[in-house]
């Protein structure tokens, strides 16, 4: 199984990584580490994680407040969002 992002997606996930990364050389690059171990979690087990609505599940990132929000569509996982969890929670339902 492989995954690809929505395009809001990929630009949250790179704005958490700057951000980061300007608080903390380093943290940057820590962050992406653990988005992509909880992406591949999902990967390995797509059915594990919370079902937030319809078809989209919620996977936790480890060390940050951020959450994975993805569907598989074809036998691959489709990442909707990388969700700050501090953030208003439904605001990704536009992006079907």
């Amino acid at each position: 199984m492989s995954f690809a992002f929505h395009p809001e997606a990929e630009k949250e996930f790179n704005t958490a990584i700057e951000y980061y990364e300007e608080a903390e050389p380093g943290l940057g690059y820590d962050f992406a580490i653990e988005v992509h171990s909880t992406i591949q979690r999902a990967v390995s087990f797509p059915k594990a994680w919370t079902v937030l609505d319809g078809e989209i599940r919620r996977s936790l990132v480890r060390r940050f407040p951020y959450g994975v929000l993805y569907s598989e569509e074809k036998g691959d996982l489709y990442i909707v969002a990388i969700m700050n969890l501090h953030r208003d929670p439904d605001y990704w339902k536009r992006r079907k």
